[in-house]
């Protein structure tokens, strides 16, 4: 049989057990695909919503075609579609940190603008501290 037919569907002889996990990492997928969707909010980007859908294509063409990823990864001169998939899990993971790690940055330059703002505001005036320092000095 065509290397390509096969990769396009499971064989006949699915195992029950087979079944169960690929619905259970459908229904996986699918939730968190839903719970990014809800906790974003409008404000989040488009482009960010369809990297979420693309990604969930994958997630789910990779889980009901197991062998297609085993043919993509021949195809691009990896042994395995599991080996293939690690690897492009770490890629993500690391962008992923990145991006964290920029986002934290950006926050806690916020935050210390916010609070040396607020010290400034909520500071003492000159005049006023000088002439409260006076008054108890001589008292």
């Amino acid at each position: 049989m065509d290397p390509l037919l096969e990769a396009l569907g499971p064989s006949l002889g699915v195992s029950g057990r087979t079944f169960i996990i690929q619905l259970l990492l459908i229904a996986g997928i699918v939730a968190i695909v839903v719970w990014l969707f809800m906790t974003r909010g409008a404000k989040q980007l488009a482009v960010r919503r369809l990297l979420i859908i693309a990604f969930a294509l994958f997630a789910l063409i990779t889980v009901l075609f197991p062998t297609m990823l085993t043919y993509v990864a021949n195809l691009v001169g990896v042994g395995r579609g599991a080996d293939l998939l690690l690897y492009a899990t770490v890629l993500v993971l690391l962008g992923f940190l990145a991006l964290q790690e920029a986002r934290t940055k950006a926050a806690e330059k916020r935050t210390t603008y916010l609070a040396r703002r607020l010290a400034i505001d909520e500071a003492e005036p000159a005049a006023q501290y000088r002439e409260r320092s006076l008054h108890e000095h001589r008292g």
